[in-house]
């Protein structure tokens, strides 16, 4: 079972399923992460939706590279969160089911290419206050102090 975070889904709305892989990349004495500007600013872990007959893996590099311009290496999976979010850019209610790696930064490329969104490396506990969802600071928490 994979666990909630945030809000409990509204039982009047329909949810779409939207899966995601994100990851947490830990860069230098800080964690790479995208500042995502839209309507409202949200600093999240790097990564995004999963394409139909995409793999988790393939999204994960993919989305990375769209959102940071950095190429990763040696991912490895740390777990999975489901969130119940609306998604204004796409005009739907979505049950987000979001797949978390860590994986290493190895080289940037180029700049972000995915529209409204910036690269930041913050420090771990700027890391852990900033992050706009429940899910990405669980499992950086997590990452920063294994059981």
């Amino acid at each position: 079972m994979i666990p909630r975070v945030g809000h409990a889904p509204d039982a009047r709305r329909r949810y779409t399923p939207r899966p995601g892989a994100y990851a947490i990349l830990p860069l230098g004495r800080g964690f790479l992460l995208t500042l995502q500007i839209a309507q409202e600013m949200d600093i999240q872990l790097p990564g995004g939706g999963i394409d139909p007959g995409e793999s988790p893996l393939h999204a994960l590099h993919r989305e990375v590279l769209e959102e940071t311009g950095w190429r990763i290496a040696s991912p490895r999976k740390v777990g999975a969160f489901r969130r119940f979010v609306f998604m204004p850019e796409y005009d739907l209610w979505a049950e987000k089911i979001c797949h978390v790696y860590a994986a290493r930064p190895v080289h940037q490329i180029a700049e972000p290419i995915e529209p409204d969104h910036e690269t930041l490396v913050l420090s771990p506990s700027d890391a852990l206050e900033s992050l706009g969802n429940d899910g990405d600071r669980m499992y950086l928490r997590r990452y920063l102090s294994p059981v």
